[in-house]
């Protein structure tokens, strides 16, 4: 039978902590305040926290930790590319666990939620009981490369990727990913907000295989759009602050870590492959590969695989 989100459930507790001069996170807690401590880490970078995110989660058992990472969503300021890198986020994550008195937490999340859990648990494992992953990307050149160059997914929305780079000079149409980082750090504040709603539109897109016919009328949120694309270009511009195959050349340090790892046959943003390579180097984890499902993580296919491995995680750790 094919599972749904558990209900809608509010926050029991919500804060701001500071983690240093520049930044201050939101953090929030729902569930049970006695149940199994789990992470769960947003996508991006800079997109922020869903309140759907709780709803992976059986609240009866879990302790549910959500934060806004570091310069966007609620945290403050936001968007902020000040002191914003890969190991300032691990090193914010520690602090939140210290702040909430957890000795050891499930980490999960999905796409670059995933890249985060990785290099926290990498750098932390002492302090992770298991992982859940969705929708794998390990921030490699070849994974960005699929993304915003003409030669990858771009094959197979080639009038979606006509929309994405027409904001773009002819010349910056050669490198987007840098033209974009130009634009969207620009003095020009029309073209700053023009640009931003483009490029996450072209995610939004590519995301999912359930819905189509999208365009800027459904971006919602325009803060959530400019921080996550001023955040993700930063990021990506910067390969995400990792060495080329940090990821696997490290997956020594967490292969003991119990892990799922769940991806849709047909992500258009995360390449299945990655997580395919993935699994084989990680002798404690399995890969789902989800037949109908692209890379949105509210897809029904994806709830029911998610919301399961959640279910069973619990079982796996209350014993």
């Amino acid at each position: 039978m094919s599972r749904c989100l558990y209900p809608k459930i509010a926050p029991y507790f919500t804060d701001w902590i500071t983690v240093d001069e520049h930044h201050q996170l939101y953090i929030e807690q729902s569930g049970n305040k006695d149940g199994i401590p789990v992470l769960y880490l947003h996508g991006g970078p800079g997109a922020g926290c869903s309140e759907n995110y709780r709803r992976y989660f059986d609240p009866e058992k879990y302790r549910i930790v959500l934060i806004d990472q570091r310069g966007c969503g609620r945290s403050k300021p936001s968007p902020s590319l000040t002191h914003n890198t890969m190991w300032d986020l691990v090193n914010d994550l520690e602090k939140v666990r210290t702040h909430l008195n957890i000795d050891r937490w499930l980490v999960s999340g999905g796409s670059w939620g995933t890249t985060l859990a990785l290099a926290y648990g990498i750098s932390h494992p002492e302090k992770v009981l298991a992982f859940i992953l969705r929708g794998v990307f390990l921030g490699s050149q070849q994974e960005l490369d699929w993304l915003y160059q003409p030669e990858g997914a771009a094959k197979f929305f080639p009038e979606y990727y006509q929309e994405f780079i027409e904001p773009l000079s002819e010349e910056a149409r050669k490198d987007p990913l840098s033209g974009y980082y130009q634009l969207l750090n620009s003095e020009n504040e029309l073209a700053m907000i023009a640009a931003s709603q483009s490029w996450f539109l072209w995610e939004l897109r590519l995301s999912t295989i359930e819905h189509h016919h999208l365009d800027k009328r459904h971006i919602e949120d325009k803060h959530q759009a400019l921080c996550m694309a001023k955040i993700s270009a930063h990021y990506f511009v910067n390969q995400c602050d990792l060495s080329p195959n940090y990821i696997l050349e490290q997956i020594s340090k967490i292969e003991s870590i119990p892990a799922t790892i769940i991806h849709g046959r047909y992500d258009m943003v995360c390449q299945i492959d990655v997580a395919y390579q993935l699994a084989k180097q990680w002798k404690n984890a399995s890969l789902q590969i989800l037949p109908y499902a692209g890379h949105s993580g509210f897809e029904q296919q994806t709830i029911d695989a998610f919301c399961k491995a959640t279910d069973i995680m619990a079982l796996f750790l209350e014993q």
